[in-house]
């Protein structure tokens, strides 16, 4: 199978391409995913499309300002909506949109570090994702909220992510609507 890799801008997808993105989304995690572009509106994403045009597997991801503990704020790029279409599943499209996604972000040096909140670790662990250990929480309104323990994150570190960072101290992240990590 021959597949195409696309990195778009969102406000470049037409209507037709965002609404194959929420299909996509929504066929691999049964979940509504209708609100994506209204929830995350200036993100990048990867798309990947089979010969005839289909949309086949995405990811994406948005800024999103981590900090861990001892560190100033990092500009992060923040994964969301990995998702490969049952049909095209267990081909290697995800690990193909993954990598492209890696790549982009790390040959771009406005972002400090990567990471997401995984339904599959061990997807993202033999790719190099690191699991972040250490305590998590929200920062909002000048307060940090505990994130629930069973909540977990990774990250990928880049060229600019401070050698420093430890794994086991604390994370946090600004508040959002929609899911916190």
């Amino acid at each position: 199978m021959s597949i195409q890799l696309e990195v778009v801008e969102a406000q470049a997808l037409d209507r037709r391409a965002r609404v194959d993105i929420i299909t996509l989304c929504e066929a691999a995690y049964h979940e509504d995913f209708s609100r994506l572009f209204e929830d995350f509106t200036e993100t990048r994403h990867i798309l990947a499309r089979d010969e005839r045009g289909v949309m086949a597997s995405h990811a994406m991801w948005v800024t999103r300002w981590l900090q861990p503990e001892g560190h100033p704020l990092l500009r992060t790029a923040y994964v969301e909506a990995v998702a490969t279409a049952p049909a095209h599943q267990r081909r290697g499209l995800g690990t193909t949109v993954m990598a492209r996604l890696v790549d982009a972000v790390r040959t771009d040096p406005a972002w400090e570090l990567a990471a997401l909140s995984p339904a599959v670790p061990e997807f993202y662990s033999r790719r190099g994702w690191e699991r972040w250990l250490g305590p998590l929480a929200i920062r909002r309104d000048g307060t940090l909220e505990p994130t629930p323990a069973d909540e977990l994150v990774m990250i990928c570190r880049l060229a600019r992510t401070p050698s420093t960072i430890v794994t086991t101290s604390l994370l946090t992240a600004e508040w959002r609507v929609g899911e916190l990590w």
